[in-house]
């Protein structure tokens, strides 16, 4: 076999100085005790010849000329440590995170260049630890990929979650939506969203697509209603401002009447006719009830300021009413129906002669009044039911009655005594008792019609 020729090298006086401990994150590699390890499996001739000794047996891996066989032999075995200090270098990565799948491709591509490596040191040694580093980054790749599916699916609950909402906002009945803040909540739903596509994990392609149509078809729903909504509501606010404005016209036209009576009614039906009409915008709506507003303050104005100058006018009635209402409550109680008719007939008289008063008084002033005229009523029925004849004789005739019963509970009363029948004498007593209190009773009544 050919002895491969090393490209030329340094002097030994020229060569790097022994170095300390190299420390990688993690796992620390002592180079230098690494170094002398190795040269324990190679030799060197004095040609400069190199050979690492392997359990199949020697196998030259370069000649290091114009040297002596010990810096030969530290040359090859420097390149080994270069080996081990890489397969550090995996191992820790490992440690850090780095993804399995990578590290058992780096580990296994340094493993096969061993057999052939032109180095002096434990190849073997360096073969086993990369398969325990090969088998440990596996069953990282198998944790790591069983974390990704569990990432993946929690990522997928995550926007299960967001597609619903937005399907939830979506399918609300676009007269209860509150526009302003469900648009902004599905904004944030977007945001969240792309939030998730940019770090989170990539879900399977069939999933994805699945979840962004169903979302996306829920956002184009919801901006679907939203302009329905508005251009509908533009429509009930173009004929809402329409039918306000012609409400106005009428309501300013109607300001400077005089025919307070009659007006009055108009502003109460126009109010009405108000309630009833479509919304205008909102601007719209404010401008024209301040015009609304404005013409009916000209007009109650105007007819508080009349009533007032009524009002005024009216008070010397009052003072007259005033005396005439005291005259007539001077009749209560009623003694004398007669008199108190006569009297109250003169008291009407004068009070329709008083004339009007102020409004404010006007229900006050004519209770009183009523009142009078109503205990006069109320005395007229009591006098009569009193006085009526067909009463009369109804009592009459119920006196004669009861005089006749209680003459023959009487004489059931002497049988039963004479016989000695106690029972019968205690029932003819307890029904000749209740006829003679019954008796007395209407005796009296007849004695007050009288």
């Amino acid at each position: 076999m050919s002895t491969p020729t090393p490209k030329p090298v340094p002097r030994p006086s020229s060569l790097p100085r022994p170095q300390a401990a190299q420390t990688v994150t993690g796992t620390t590699v002592d180079h230098d005790a690494e170094v002398r390890r190795a040269t324990e499996h190679g030799r060197a001739d004095q040609e400069g010849n190199v050979f690492v000794v392997t359990a199949d047996g020697e196998r030259a891996v370069g000649q290091y000329p114009d040297a002596s066989p010990d810096e030969a032999l530290e040359y090859f075995a420097k390149k080994y440590v270069e080996l081990v200090e890489n397969a550090a270098l995996l191992r820790n990565r490992l440690s850090a995170g780095a993804p399995g799948r990578e590290v058992v491709s780096a580990a296994k591509t340094l493993q096969q260049t061993l057999p052939e490596a032109n180095v002096v040191g434990d190849l073997k040694g360096l073969s086993a630890t990369l398969d325990t580093l090969i088998s440990d980054a596996q069953a990282t790749e198998s944790k790591q990929a069983a974390r990704a599916e569990a990432a993946k699916l929690e990522a997928a609950e995550e926007r299960e979650e967001i597609v619903a909402e937005a399907e939830s906002l979506a399918k609300r009945d676009p007269a209860k939506i509150q526009w302003k803040q469900s648009g902004a909540r599905l904004r944030e739903l977007f945001g969240q969203w792309k939030d998730m596509q940019r770090s989170g994990p990539r879900l399977p392609r069939a999933v994805d697509q699945e979840l962004w149509g169903r979302f996306s078809q829920a956002r184009n729903t919801f901006e679907h209603k939203r302009k329905e909504f508005f251009a509908e509501l533009d429509k009930q606010n173009s004929e809402g401002k329409r039918i306000k404005e012609k409400i106005v016209a009428e309501a300013e036209s109607l300001s400077d009447s005089t025919d307070f009576r009659t007006v009055s009614q108009k502003y109460k039906d126009l109010m009405s006719q108000w309630k009833k009409a479509p919304r205008a915008s909102r601007k719209d709506d404010d401008a024209l009830w301040a015009r609304f507003r404005a013409a009916q303050d000209v007009f109650f104005s105007a007819r508080d300021a009349e009533n007032a100058a009524v009002d005024e006018e009216y008070k010397g009635n009052l003072e007259v009413k005033e005396a005439i209402l005291a005259r007539a409550q001077g009749l209560l109680p009623i003694g004398d129906v007669g008199v108190a008719k006569k009297e109250l007939r003169v008291i009407q008289d004068e009070w329709e002669a008083a004339g009007k008063v102020p409004r404010a008084d006007v229900s006050r002033m004519e209770n009183g009044l009523r009142e009078v005229e109503r205990a006069l009523s109320d005395a007229e029925d009591a006098e009569w039911k009193r006085s009526n004849p067909e009463t009369k004789a109804r009592t009459s005739g119920a006196l004669s009655q009861l005089d006749d019963s209680i003459a023959e509970l009487e004489q059931k009363f002497e049988k039963a005594k004479s016989s000695g029948d106690e029972k019968a004498v205690a029932e003819a007593q307890s029904a000749l008792d209740a006829r003679r209190a019954w008796r007395d009773q209407l005796a009296q009544t007849a004695a007050e019609l009288s």
